[in-house]
């Protein structure tokens, strides 16, 4: 759909119309698809999944990047509670960096997908692509998360596991001041890795990081193993968040992360 051709009012009318006609058609279980964690310098891609009741009201929801940290946590419990079901996909920086951002959310997606114990008759997807490899029938959103009920709720959801992890993460890599950037490209980031270095969550494939790489190796002379900041966490980057996705009620099966396993991340 170009939605450059008419309205916005006009466009999400249509979009709406979609959602109900996919209801009218026999798809009872429509789930909205988000992602967080695209843009960061450090740290994982997030996608969630979020499967709501038909003509639900929320009040106060909205995409995740217009509301506050604490209305994103209150409405959190409120879309957790309230969702059929949810799901959450994460992925790794070192596969971002192997297969680009754009791969790794689809992938991180794909994985939301997968983790959902009800599965969707339908996918509203934030985005103007659909997901590759998911054999439920989906419609890409353009700009979704800012009027799509179910996109929005996903969006949240993203968020705020994303920033638990990157709150985490600031623990065992204090320099960086990940709680407050949670990995974006901020003066306060740019300066700690200009001071310090890259550490192990760097996203080595984005031009400020890779950038530092190279100026570095050229100073070091090709001795890249001391451009990465210690870390006493005594856990690799794969144990701390390798495919922690939940079964839909914020339970963390199968091979989940550490970070929830353990209790490291808990009271979201």
């Amino acid at each position: 759909m170009n939605n450059s051709c008419y309205p916005w009012q006009q466009y999400i009318a249509d979009i709406k119309q979609i959602e109900q006609k996919a209801y009218m058609s026999g798809y009872e279980m429509i789930g909205g698809i988000d992602e967080a964690g695209r843009g960061p310098l450090a740290g994982p891609v997030v996608a969630s999944v979020v499967i709501l009741p038909r003509n639900i009201i929320i009040p106060g929801i909205n995409d995740s990047k217009k509301l506050t940290h604490q209305q994103r946590e209150k409405l959190y419990k409120i879309i957790s509670t309230a969702a059929i079901d949810w799901g959450v996909g994460i992925v790794e920086p070192d596969v971002i960096d192997e297969i680009n951002i754009l791969q790794a959310t689809y992938m991180a997606m794909r994985q939301a997908v997968a983790k959902l114990r009800v599965t969707p008759h339908f996918l509203l997807v934030d985005g103007n692509r659909s997901i590759s490899d998911v054999v439920i029938p989906q419609y890409p959103v353009p700009k979704g998360d800012t009027f799509v009920t179910s996109i929005q709720a996903a969006s949240i959801i993203s968020k705020v596991i994303r920033d638990k992890i990157m709150v985490e993460y600031d623990a065992i890599y204090p320099k960086y001041n990940f709680a407050k950037h949670k990995g974006y490209g901020t003066e306060l980031h740019l300066q700690a890795i200009e001071q310090h270095g890259v550490c192990e969550i760097h996203r080595t494939t984005y031009a400020p990081v890779r950038e530092l790489l190279t100026r570095q190796v050229r100073l070091t002379k090709g001795r890249k193993e001391q451009m990465f900041a210690p870390t006493n966490s005594g856990m690799k980057q794969s144990q701390l968040f390798s495919v922690a996705a939940c079964d839909g009620k914020g339970n963390y099966g199968g091979e989940q992360s550490r970070l929830f396993s353990t209790g490291m991340i808990n009271d979201i």
